[in-house]
């Protein structure tokens, strides 16, 4: 039986044969060995009639046995298949023509059976690569679009998407708006709202980043409005394309325990070889019987100790897993991460765009007077809505409402203060918005006392703080801060229900605000004024308490990442980077998904325990049932029995639910 997953390098390929070939033979060696029973004990027929049936069987039974055991000899190892063929030769020596024929007919068909339960994980990951269209729409003029197959597509092309149509490449919105469907890539179950970007040049140029609303993925599902899509990346660059490349390919980082089993194995194999030669000598020598029954006693040995069970138990639970995971928008880099993210005990986090959403908002209005209040807004406004600087958009965006219609004021001669704030004259009369240090300098007296206070109670809650005076008289405080996302708070509690015990943020960001992130969800530390270097030093600290992973955005993380037990990166979908640097990757930043992920990698390893214990306990009760005389008939039943056990078990994790996964995470908290 195969003892690895990954296509096209191990198991059986079927070549012109078909991939139903192997059942086919499995079938037909059932039947010529029914065929050869029958003729052997109901019938009276010559002797060589039931031997060429059982001879069939060995000819349809051992055929794919016989190429998995050359391929396996061939890169100079011993594995199960080379075992069972070993095992039906030494039966066939010795006379034992049935005995060896229900050994090979019941090793195809489990082997036939245990690979089509595990194409249903593969198929899970080969569906990925039918979503996207094989060709697309592309505007060649104002009139003109021409269909052309999706590997002709180059960046910088227009590609028409139709309503209710799959998206044939990566790209940004120039034109239409309409709802997308990206579950297939992103696990995102609700369609996202896509609008037309406002620069496709800066977009294209990668001059900063594109926001979800305007970012579209190949192989997903678009509403009922027309778009207009510029390509940002070749069909085989596409994010679809790296998933299912990654995907497939993650078995190349396996997981500690399949290290540690296939060191075992290389060490087991001769073992059961020896110990199979040293029954034989003691039934021939010890115990004086003919070494017919000797070597055939051997055999059965050799059946009941071969690593079937064992050797798929840990392949087959990651195959799974990982295809379970990627269904979710969750792409796990392998065993490896896999396995590792469920034994983390600590977490640290990123702020910036992992516990918060990236840009500032206005959290507090505080005038000295509440009928204050709409002068204060009226006036801030109308002077920050002339300046690009985030603190003015975020004003101007979060106020602008409440702006009494007729009630807005004229802004006029606004200069920028660099570092401390804004001057200008609102209806006529000089207006400053700033910092503190700004108003040291322009009122040497200091501000008054309740404007102190409220700036000082503001600071230890983590704001950055304007003061506003209009014609020389103060008319309050704004708070603004890069709010927490909605979701973290419950995304952290959830962690400690699965048994994370440290969970931190480190940041760049300066003390405050990373106590005040830290404060508000709950976390157990907060670290501020970290670079990049003090971030994998912190890394380093905190692996020594345990397994650490680290989130953020894959990119500016990236050292700290590498240092941790798993790297994961949010928002992975939109970023090659991020792709490429973690272990770990939430296709959407919706950090939603990760209690999902711990809990679905915790629920792999005791999966792939259960299998573990599952093989050990029937070798351990096999191999003296056989030398106490259990023929091999049985031997195989049960030997086969059991690896098809481990499969479906594994299995199970392609139905993996956890609430953590839609959690009535509130996406409509997201700022604007």
């Amino acid at each position: 039986m195969a003892t690895t997953t990954k296509q096209g390098t191990e198991g059986h390929g079927h070549g012109l044969l078909g991939p139903r070939a192997e059942m086919a033979f499995a079938i037909g060696s059932g039947i010529t060995y029914t065929c050869g029973m029958v003729a052997k004990y109901l019938l009276e027929t010559p002797g060589w009639v039931p031997t060429t049936l059982f001879l069939a069987t060995y000819v349809l039974g051992g055929f794919f046995t016989v190429r998995s055991a050359f391929e396996t000899i061939r890169r100079g190892r011993f594995e199960v298949d080379f075992l069972m063929l070993v095992a039906a030769a030494g039966a066939a020596a010795v006379g034992k023509w049935a005995e060896g024929s229900v050994l090979l007919f019941l090793f195809s068909l489990g082997h036939a059976l245990e690979e089509y339960a595990m194409s249903r994980a593969q198929r899970s990951i080969a569906a990925l690569g039918e979503l996207a269209p094989r060709t697309a729409l592309v505007r060649r003029g104002p009139d003109r679009v021409e269909e052309i197959d999706i590997d002709e597509l180059r960046v910088g092309d227009t590609v028409v998407v139709l309503p209710n149509s799959r998206l044939s490449a990566d790209g940004v919105v120039v034109a239409g708006v309409s709802a997308v469907d990206e579950s297939s890539v992103t696990g995102e179950s609700m369609p996202v709202e896509k609008q037309p970007v406002a620069d496709a040049a800066a977009a294209l140029a990668g001059r900063g980043p594109v926001s979800e609303a305007h970012r579209v993925f190949a192989g997903t599902l678009n509403g009922s409005g027309a778009l207009e899509v510029v390509v940002t990346s070749r069909a085989e660059d596409s994010t679809l394309a790296r998933v299912i490349a990654m995907v497939r390919d993650a078995d190349t980082q396996k997981s500690p325990t399949q290290r540690f089993i296939d060191r075992f194995q290389m060490v087991y194999v001769p073992a059961v070889i020896a110990g199979v030669l040293a029954v034989i000598g003691f039934g021939v020598l010890g115990l004086s019987e003919p070494f017919a029954d000797s070597f055939y006693r051997g055999m059965v040995v050799l059946v009941a100790a071969s690593p079937c069970a064992l050797a798929i138990a840990t392949p087959s639970a990651v195959l799974a897993g990982v295809a379970r995971a990627a269904q979710a928008g969750v792409l796990a880099k392998g065993g490896g991460p896999l396995e590792s993210l469920g034994r983390v005990r600590s977490i640290a986090f990123d702020k910036t765009g992992t516990l918060t959403w990236g840009q500032p908002r206005v959290t507090d209005v505080v005038p000295v007077r509440p009928s204050l209040r709409e002068q204060l807004v009226t006036t801030v406004v109308a002077v920050e809505s002339f300046s690009d600087h985030p603190l003015a958009a975020a004003i101007t965006r979060d106020l602008a409402l409440e702006v009494p219609a007729g009630a807005e004021s004229a802004a006029t001669e606004v200069n920028s203060v660099t570092g401390r704030g804004v001057t200008a004259r609102v209806d006529g009369r000089p207006t400053e918005i700033g910092n503190l240090a700004m108003f040291a300098e322009l009122d040497p007296l200091g501000v008054p006392d309740d404007i102190a206070a409220t700036v000082d109670h503001l600071h230890r809650l983590g704001r950055t703080t304007m003061i506003v005076r209009h014609g020389g008289a103060y008319l309050g405080v704004l708070g603004v801060m890069d709010t927490p996302r909605a979701e973290a708070a419950p995304v952290i509690a959830e962690l400690r229900a699965l048994g994370v015990a440290d969970m931190v943020v480190i940041s760049g960001d300066n003390q405050r605000v990373a106590d005040a992130v830290a404060d508000g969800l709950g976390l157990d530390a907060a670290h501020g004024g970290l670079l990049p270097e003090d971030k994998v030093s912190m890394i380093a600290r905190l692996n020594g308490r345990g397994g650490t992973a680290m989130v953020g955005d894959g990119v500016n993380d990236a050292p700290a990442m590498v240092n941790s037990s798993v790297g994961i990166a949010m928002g992975a979908g939109g970023s090659a980077v991020a792709l490429e640097t973690a272990d770990v990757a939430l296709m959407t930043d919706d950090i939603g998904r990760l209690p999902f992920a711990v809990a679905l990698s915790r629920r792999t390893a005791a999966i792939i325990r259960q299998n573990l214990t599952v093989a050990l306990v029937i070798v351990a009760a096999l191999v003296p049932a056989t030398l106490l005389g259990l023929p091999i008939g049985p031997a195989v039943f049960i030997h086969e029995g059991s690896t098809l056990l481990v499969v479906a078990n594994a299995l199970r994790l392609l139905r993996f639910r956890r609430g953590a996964e839609h959690a009535g995470i509130d996406h409509e908290s997201r700022p604007a």
